[in-house]
């Protein structure tokens, strides 16, 4: 049996073909192949880490005060042009359910700048 190639290798060339789309936090992500024992291989998303965020001017962050109401969506659309980039917050705060970064009003939270894999807004690059 053929061995499947990797997504990043075989169909980056085609547009539309890798399995997230680039606003998506695993977009790079490594692709793996896990032959299970029958010989049929399965494609798996390799662990992704989190980037460090560095002391440099160009990963600033900006803070933001919760307001009643807002939700993960609203920032991401707000602070990046996108309401799918929700996750560059959320991977700038200690939460782990993306509700929490706007569970409470007046909290203020991390509003990542410059994030790696950014794109476009106000904030991202």
């Amino acid at each position: 049996m053929t061995e499947p190639q990797p997504y990043e290798s075989a169909l980056d060339a085609i547009p539309g073909s890798h399995p997230y789309p680039r606003s998506s936090r695993y977009h790079d992500a490594e692709i793996g192949i896990h032959t299970q024992p029958d010989g049929t291989p399965v494609r798996y998303v390799k662990r992704r880490l989190l980037p460090p965020l560095g002391d440099s001017p160009e990963d600033a962050e900006t803070t933001h005060t919760v307001s009643s109401g807002e939700r993960p969506d609203h920032l991401g659309q707000r602070y990046f042009g996108d309401p799918a980039a929700w996750w560059r917050i959320a991977d700038a705060n200690p939460v782990l359910d993306p509700r929490e970064l706007t569970a409470e009003p007046g909290e203020e939270i991390e509003i990542p700048n410059g994030f790696p894999g950014g794109s476009g807004g106000r904030h991202g690059r």
